[in-house]
C-alpha cells in the first residue's frame, strides 16, 4: 500500500485554510440526491485527507462545513459519514507497531526488529499514518503469512484456522456440472434444495430499552437457471417483509422492541433450490458484444469503486497487450487477478475506491478482487457487473463471498469467480476445467444480491454499515445506524435433498 509520511502537522493552519476553500466548493457539486442509506458523495478534499491520514485537518474542514448556512441534507450527510468512515478506519487500524510484532510472535517466537521493518517496508503489514501515529491493520498480522512466503517458512507449525472453501481446489462438483451441462445441453445442472436459517443478534443495552430495532437480512433472489423456487418458512419476529423480486439487493425487513439486558434477535428461515452453471464457450464464436442501452451501464465507470485511471489503463495494457477478441482479453484479465493473493479485508465502507485500492495493495479479498476486474473488463468494452452472496459446504464450512457476470457475445450473461480463480485438471480431467469459473459457478452458493451499494426496500434511513455489500446484514434504531460492532450473524443450513444435514 501507499505509504503516507507522518509530517503533515508543519504545514496544518495553511493547509487548513486551502482545505476549506476546497470542501466549500466540493460541497456545491456533490449536493445532489443520493440513494437512500447510502452516503452521498463527499467533497474530494475531505476524501483526500482522509485517506492521507489527515484525520484532525479532516475533522476540522467538516466541522467548518457543517457551521456553513443553507447545507443541503445530502452534503450534511455527507459530511456526517466522513467523520463516520474516520471512526471505522481507527476500528480497522488499532495496533500500534508494538503490537503488531506481539501477534507475529506468537507465530515468530524470534521475529527481529530487521525482519519486521523489512516486511513492514514492502507492504506486507498493512497500515496507515494518521496524524503522525502509525496504526496497523487489525488483520495484518495475520494476512502477513498469506502475503509473505518467507514469514510462512519462518513459522513454526502453522495455527488452526478454518480452510479454503472445498470448491476452491478441483472436485467432483466440478466434473459432474460440466459433464451434466455437455450432456444435457443446459447451463443450469444439478439442482440442490436447502433449507437456510440466518440470524442477526443484537448485543444487549445496544440502544435504550424500549427503542424499535430495525433490521434487514439478506434474502435470495430469483436468478433463472441459477436459483428458483423460494420460499419464505419462518422469521422471528413474524411478519417479516421480503423486498420485491426486482430489488438489485434483497433483503427481509423486521422491527423489534429492544429490552434491558437482553439480546435482540431477528431470525429467517427460507428454502430455495440451487443450481450449478457451466456455459460451453467457444472462444472463437466470442465478438465484440453490441453495447445496447441494456448495456451500457456495465461498460461505463461507476465512481467511486470503478474508475478508469490512469493507473488501470497502464496495467490494462500490460496485461491485455494486442489482444482483441473479448473472451481471451477476459482470460488475460482474470489470470491476471487470479495472480493477486488473497488476504483479509479492510471494511469496504472505509475505501474511496476499491478497484484502486487492490492494485495499489497488492492483495485483496474476494469483493475486491471482483470489482478490480469488473472495472479491467468494462475499460476493455466488456460488459461486467457484480453477484454477492454466501457459499456453504456439505461440511461445515461456510462463507460470505463476492463473484461477478461477464457479457459474451452471442452467449449473454455468464458468471465468473476470479477468486476461486483457475483450477487445476488432473491427469484424465477434461481440459476445460481449468476456466470453470469463466462461465461456472458451483451450486453451493445464494446469491443475495445483482449489484452493489444499491438501495433497501423498505430504505434505510442512516448509512449502511456495509455501504457497498449485502450478506451480513444491517440494523438502525431512530438514532442511528448500528455498526457492525453492535452485533452478530449467523448461517445454519439443512440439505433437503438427502446429503448430510449441517447442524
Amino acid at each position: 500500500m501507499t505509504k503516507v509520511p507522518g509530517k503533515q502537522r508543519k504545514h496544518e493552519t495553511s493547509h487548513r485554510r486551502a482545505l476549506a476553500g476546497a470542501v466549500l466548493a466540493g460541497l456545491l457539486c456533490c449536493a445532489v440526491p443520493a440513494l437512500a442509506s447510502l452516503p452521498p458523495s463527499a467533497p474530494p478534499a475531505i476524501v483526500a485527507q482522509i485517506d492521507h491520514g489527515h484525520f484532525d485537518a479532516a475533522r476540522a474542514a467538516i466541522a467548518q462545513a457543517l457551521a456553513q448556512p443553507g447545507l443541503t441534507p445530502e452534503a450534511r450527510q455527507a459530511l456526517e459519514f466522513q467523520r463516520e468512515r474516520m471512526r471505522r478506519i481507527l476500528l480497522d487500524f488499532s495496533l500500534t507497531a508494538e503490537d503488531a510484532k506481539a501477534r507475529i510472535r506468537k507465530q515468530i517466537p524470534d521475529l527481529t526488529e530487521a525482519e519486521f521493518a523489512r516486511w513492514d517496508d514492502a507492504g506486507l503489514i498493512e497500515h496507515m499514518v494518521i496524524d503522525g501515529r502509525t496504526l496497523y491493520f487489525n488483520r495484518g498480522p495475520s494476512n502477513l503469512f498469506l502475503l509473505s512466503a518467507e514469514a510462512r517458512d519462518r513459522r513454526g507449525a502453522p495455527p488452526t484456522s478454518p480452510p479454503n472453501g472445498p470448491n476452491e481446489t478441483l472436485n467432483d462438483h466440478h466434473r459432474a456440472a460440466l459433464r451434466e451441462a455437455l450432456q444435457s445441453g443446459k447451463t443450469g445442472v444439478l439442482p440442490m434444495r436447502v433449507r437456510v436459517t440466518q440470524t442477526l443478534t443484537v448485543d444487549p443495552d445496544a440502544v435504550p430499552a424500549g427503542e424499535t430495532l430495525k433490521a434487514w437480512i439478506p434474502y435470495p433472489r430469483a436468478i433463472p437457471g441459477q436459483q428458483d423456487d423460494i420460499r419464505l418458512v419462518a422469521s422471528q419476529p413474524a411478519g417479516a417483509r421480503v423486498a420485491p423480486v426486482d430489488t438489485l439487493q434483497r433483503t427481509a425487513y423486521m422491527e423489534a422492541p429492544a429490552r434491558a439486558g437482553q439480546p435482540t434477535v431477528f431470525k429467517l428461515t427460507y428454502e430455495v433450490t440451487l443450481r450449478a452453471q457451466y456455459h460451453r464457450i467457444d472462444p472463437a464464436k466470442v465478438v465484440p458484444a453490441t453495447i445496447t442501452p441494456e448495456l451500457r451501464p456495465f461498460v461505463e465507470q461507476r465512481p467511486p469503486h470503478i474508475v478508469f485511471t490512469d493507473d488501470m489503463r497502464a496495467f490494462s495494457r500490460k496485461v491485455v497487450g494486442d489482444e482483441k477478441n473479448p473472451y481471451r482479453i477476459a482470460q488475460k484479465l482474470f489470470a491476471a487477478v487470479d495472480r493477486i493473493p488473497w488476504a483479509g479485508a479492510r471494511e469496504y465502507s472505509t475505501i474511496s475506491n476499491i478497484g484502486d485500492y487492490t492494485l495499489h495493495a497488492g492483495h485483496g479479498d474476494c469483493g475486491e478482487q471482483t470489482l478490480l476486474l469488473l472495472t479491467l473488463l468494462r475499460m476493455n468494452g466488456i460488459p461486467a457487473r457484480w453477484q454477492s452472496g454466501w457459499m456453504f459446504s456439505d461440511g461445515s464450512y461456510d462463507n460470505i463471498h463476492d463473484w461477478g457476470q461477464v457479457y459474451f457475445a452471442p452467449y449473454g450473461w455468464v458468471p465468473v469467480d476470479v477468486t476461486f480463480g483457475q483450477l487445476e485438471p488432473k491427469p484424465g480431467d477434461d481440459p476445460r476445467l481449468r476456466w470453470f469459473y469463466l462461465g461456472g459457478l458451483d451450486a453451493y452458493r445464494i446469491a443475495f444480491n445483482d449489484d452493489y451499494s444499491r438501495p433497501f426496500v423498505p430504505a434505510k434511513q442512516f448509512p449502511r454499515s456495509e455501504t457497498v455489500d449485502s450478506q451480513r446484514g444491517e440494523v438502525e434504531w431512530r438514532g442511528g445506524n448500528l455498526y457492525f460492532d453492535k452485533w452478530d450473524y449467523h448461517f445454519d443450513w439443512q440439505f433437503l435433498h438427502g446429503r448430510d444435514n449441517k447442524k
